[in-house]
């Protein structure tokens, strides 16, 4: 297959994993993105320009994982491989649980997408393919690619997706704590089994959820419990816990987002609670640490691309 363009910018959600119960299956688009230019050379060199997030860390080279996503897209489809310019504008915090790794790998295929001449080749169903082997689990993937809520498993045939109903009135909050976690850190703490009355716990509260975020916003509270995950990993991510508990006593329908140590916060007017975007006075200290949220009213679209001049 060839390339018919160049030039192309896409833009990438942060993106929240488990939902609470929905380990490993559920997640949602945030309103914070990253945007990644790129640039096809015609020789072989690969240059990165990082702004924002990550960019005195991440590696220049064919290492970073746009670039290495990017380059398994177009194998994929037998697209030519050429020299890369890649400009990233990172906006999604690393090591806090909103899906920077992901959104790196989604931006990267959907830039392949937006070259080859016949893009359906690369389709949202193939692109979640090709991302999960790079995470190992789809549920931040997911909504990076399909925007909105989704719930993502995996079979023989790899990973699968489908967009949730979300209802205009559910709103998010994510609340990010100065501190990180790597998310190997996170998946090491956990157990590898679980009593089987705490499963089918999560799988009540799940179903729940799935209901709640279709237009029933007052179950949010209920459906969000979770005894798979978040109780494991509290004495890993104290911080979060802390405000976890601090939302929730407020009966507000807070989660560990993903790995973690970001919060989020699922409900219709959170300003009303103080969730605004910006620095949170209210919240200094809490789990000892300084939080600022990031407020969102509208249901944030997946992954796109556009070809550039």
């Amino acid at each position: 297959m060839r390339l018919i363009a160049d030039h192309v910018r896409v833009s990438v959600p942060a993106t929240a994993g488990n939902l609470g119960p929905g380990f490993d299956a559920l997640g949602m688009a945030l309103g914070i993105a990253d945007e990644v230019e790129v640039r096809a050379l015609a020789n072989s060199d690969v240059v990165i320009e990082i702004e924002g997030e990550g960019a005195e860390d991440l590696p220049r080279d064919e290492s970073h994982l746009v670039v290495r996503a990017l380059r398994e897209a177009l194998d994929h489809v037998g697209a030519s491989q050429v020299g890369l310019h890649v400009r990233a504008i990172n906006r999604i915090p690393h090591g806090k649980g909103l899906g920077s790794s992901a959104g790196a790998v989604v931006a990267g295929i959907t830039a392949a997408r937006a070259m080859v001449a016949e893009p359906e080749a690369l389709s949202a169903a193939q692109t979640l393919r090709i991302a999960t082997v790079f995470e190992g689990h789809p549920d931040n993937a997911a909504p990076a690619i399909y925007g909105g809520a989704t719930v993502a498993w995996q079979d023989d045939d790899g990973a699968h997706a489908s967009p949730l109903t979300l209802a205009d009135e559910i709103e998010t909050a994510v609340l990010i704590p100065g501190s990180t976690l790597p998310t190997k850190q996170a998946r090491a703490v956990l157990p590898a089994q679980v009593p089987h009355g705490h499963a089918a716990f999560n799988v009540g509260r799940a179903a729940l959820l799935v209901n709640a975020l279709a237009g029933r916003p007052e179950d949010l509270f209920a459906a969000t419990e979770d005894k798979l995950h978040q109780p494991y990993r509290a004495d890993v991510m104290a911080a979060a816990m802390a405000m976890m508990r601090h939302l929730r006593a407020q009966g507000l329908a807070a989660v560990v987002s993903g790995a973690g140590p970001a919060v989020l916060v699922l409900g219709t007017a959170l300003a009303d609670a103080g969730l605004t975007s910006g620095a949170l006075s209210w919240a200094d200290g809490i789990g000892d640490e300084r939080w600022v949220s990031v407020h969102t009213v509208t249901r944030v679209p997946g992954a796109t691309a556009v070809r550039l001049a």
